[in-house]
């Protein structure tokens, strides 16, 4: 029986969701990470103003095929500032796409750009097949505050202290703003299926001298915890199906080396069973302030891509690719969503995935009892 392990003392030092980069070693891998020596230039990398004009120039020249607006209506940042959604699509099936929750994974900004750009533009099968069955929701930039800032979490004025975003949903917290805001649209909405897009430290493929740039990852651990008890395994299954379905998709492109994603050095690593992360409250039905009061629950994954601009790992000649594999992979689901051909993947497909031999699961809740 795997190992639990709560993450209170360990948790500040390892960061699930986000591994330091110097647990590995670059010099070796292939290819290997940027020599930026913690001097990573962002004057290239969109800023939260920059990312508001691009909304507004993808919707004007839509033809009506993306509609950009804010959650205003339900408040803003800890410091006032927006947080905005762009609508793609008017199929049946809803799809949730968040990226930049931690404000130093800013790529995934640019991914989420491209996307709607592409659906603005593009009049190819797969795109008309996309926003025929499914109507995306795109969030992206969760956390503008952390991203002005270029730090990881939001800052909380009112207590004079930071705090990460995506470890924020649960019942008896939402003490940030944004996560107030962003949840009670959630319950509002009810979507089907949801993403979540971030950056991850250095690592390379189990077995390999290859370095990871792009991991796939489920936040409460497939056939762990928590997992196959809600449902009745369903979401154990889909989340397995969608990720299998993502990697079948990316195999082909010569520049990404994919894993599954785990935490921790040496030869065997952990995988997170997190409870408190949006995308896991969401697959929970997570009840705060009885907003959920109906019980909504929908399947969620996240993607994680080499390298972040606080700890001064992303090189600019590499952001090309880097942002691209996130919209290749995205592009992808939201094809199999649309389809349903997620549910045609054998959900042990997930196995044949690289990954470390398991060290256990980091949570973060009380471990007694499992």
């Amino acid at each position: 029986m795997k190992k639990l392990i709560g993450l209170l003392a360990m948790f500040g030092m390892l960061l699930a969701f986000a591994v330091h980069p110097n647990v590995y070693a670059k010099s070796d891998t292939v290819p290997g990470g940027p020599s930026t020596e913690g001097k990573t230039s962002i004057n290239s990398i969109i800023t939260y103003e920059e990312m508001i004009k691009k909304l507004e120039i993808i919707e004007a020249t839509s033809k009506g095929k993306i509609e950009v607006f804010t959650l205003d209506d339900y408040g803003t940042s800890e410091s006032g500032n927006s947080i905005y959604v762009a609508k793609a699509g008017d199929g049946e099936k809803k799809i949730w796409v968040q990226a930049q929750i931690h404000g130093d994974e800013k790529l995934t900004t640019e991914a989420a750009l491209q996307l709607l750009k592409t659906f603005a533009s593009n009049g190819t099968s797969d795109i008309k097949t996309i926003l025929n069955e499914a109507t995306i929701y795109v969030i992206p930039m969760y956390n503008p505050d952390g991203s002005i800032l270029n730090k990881r979490q939001t800052y909380l004025v009112d207590q004079d202290r930071y705090l990460d975003l995506n470890r924020d949903w649960a019942e008896d917290k939402f003490e940030a703003k944004e996560s107030r805001v962003v949840y009670e649209y959630w319950t509002d909405l009810k979507p089907d299926f949801a993403v979540d897009l971030h950056h991850q430290g250095f690592k390379t493929v189990y077995g390999t001298n290859e370095s990871t740039s792009f991991s796939l990852g489920i936040s409460l651990a497939p056939d762990g915890p928590t997992l196959p008890g809600i449902k009745d395994g369903l979401y154990n299954t889909i989340t397995k199906q969608m990720q299998a379905y993502v990697y079948d998709s990316m195999i082909d492109y010569g520049y990404t080396h994919i894993d599954q994603y785990q935490v921790g050095g040496g030869d065997e690593k952990y995988f997170i069973d997190i409870r408190g992360g949006v995308v896991s409250a969401m697959m929970l039905g997570t009840n705060y302030n009885n907003l959920n009061d109906d019980g909504h629950s929908n399947p969620a994954i996240f993607f994680e891509t080499k390298g972040n601009t606080r700890e001064g790992n992303l090189g600019q000649k590499s952001n090309g690719y880097l942002t691209k594999q996130n919209y290749q992979a995205l592009k992808s689901l939201l094809y199999g969503i649309a389809t349903d051909e997620i549910y045609g993947v054998d959900p042990d497909r997930w196995d044949d995935i690289p990954a470390y031999p398991s060290a256990g699961y980091l949570t973060d809740y009380e471990t007694s009892g499992y």
